[in-house]
C-alpha cells in the first residue's frame, strides 16, 4: 500500500527528482519537495495531479546540515512521520583532467553528493526510528559512476563510489529500527543535465559519441517499485540504464 505515505525527495525541482515526485504524488504519496531553487520546486508542485497526495515545497541546501535539519523538522511538523527518503540531489565538476580541478570544485561535489546524502539520511533515521509504527525506506541515487568512471569525472565518481559504502552502512545500522536502504544506479536518463548525451560525450578511447538514453519517468517507476515492497524486503542495489549505453563490455 502506498496511499497516504510520506516521501522526502532531494533535487525535486527538475529531472529525476521531479519525475519521481510526480509519480509518487499520483500514487497517493504526500511529497516534500526539496532543492535550492524555490521557483523550480513550486513548478513541480504545480504539476501535481488532482486526487493525488499533497505536494510540500521546502527550499533546502542539501550541503548545509542546518538547512537539512530545518527541512526535516518542517516535514515532521507538517506530516508527523516519514516513510521514504530519496537521496537524489547531485552535482558534478567541470570535465577536465583532475589535476586542473580546484579544491573548491572538488569540495562542492563532495558537499552535495556525499555529505548531503549523509545529512539527509541521518535526519531520516532519527525520524523513522522514533515514529509509530517505526521504520521506513531510504533510497540513494548511486549512478553508473558508482561502478565505473567516465573520463575526467574524479569528483563525481569518487562520491558515487562512496554512496555505495553509505548505502551498505545504512542498511546494516538501520536493521534494528526497521529501516531498509537500497541504491538505484542510473545510466543515461535524459534530463536537463544529461542532454549532452544526445549530442556526443567523451569516451574512454578518446572519441566522442552520441549515447542512447532513457526517460526520467522510467527511473521514477523503478523508485516506486523499490518502495512498493514491504519493509521486510529490500532491493539492495538496482541498475537501470539505457540498454545500449556504453557500460556492459565498455562499448
Amino acid at each position: 500500500m502506498t496511499e497516504g505515505r510520506i516521501a522526502f525527495i532531494t533535487g525535486a525541482g527538475s529531472g529525476i527528482g521531479r519525475a519521481t515526485a510526480l509519480l509518487l504524488q499520483k500514487n497517493g504519496y504526500s511529497v516534500v519537495l526539496t532543492g535550492r531553487r524555490e521557483d523550480a520546486l513550486e513548478e513541480t508542485a504545480g504539476m501535481a495531479e488532482e486526487g493525488g497526495g499533497t505536494m510540500c515545497p521546502v527550499p533546502m541546501d542539501v550541503g548545509d546540515p542546518g538547512s537539512v535539519a530545518a527541512a526535516f523538522a518542517r516535514t515532521k511538523e507538517t506530516f508527523g512521520r516519514l516513510d521514504l527518503l530519496f537521496n537524489n540531489a547531485g552535482t558534478s565538476a567541470p570535465g577536465v583532467p583532475m589535476e586542473e580541478l580546484t579544491p573548491e570544485q572538488w569540495q562542492t561535489v563532495v558537499n552535495v553528493n556525499l555529505s548531503g546524502s549523509f545529512y539527509c539520511a541521518q535526519q531520516a533515521i532519527n525520524m523513522m526510528k522514533a515514529q509509530t509504527p517505526k521504520g521506513g525506506r531510504i533510497i540513494n541515487n548511486g549512478s553508473i559512476s558508482a561502478h565505473v568512471p567516465r573520463p575526467f569525472s574524479a569528483p563525481y565518481t569518487s562520491t558515487k563510489h562512496a554512496i555505495t559504502g553509505l548505502t551498505k552502512s545504512i542498511s546494516l545500522d538501520g536493521r534494528e529500527h526497521d529501516i531498509a536502504c537500497g541504491q538505484i544506479d542510473i545510466g543515461n536518463a535524459l534530463t536537463e543535465r544529461t542532454e549532452r548525451m544526445t549530442k556526443g560525450v567523451p569516451q574512454a578511447d578518446g572519441t566522442t559519441r552520441v549515447e542512447p538514453v532513457m526517460t526520467a519517468e522510467q527511473v521514477a517507476n523503478a523508485v516506486l517499485y523499490m518502495d512498493s515492497l514491504p519493509l521486510e524486503t529490500n532491493v539492495q542495489f538496482m541498475t537501470i540504464m539505457a540498454t545500449k549505453m556504453p557500460y556492459i563490455g565498455r562499448g
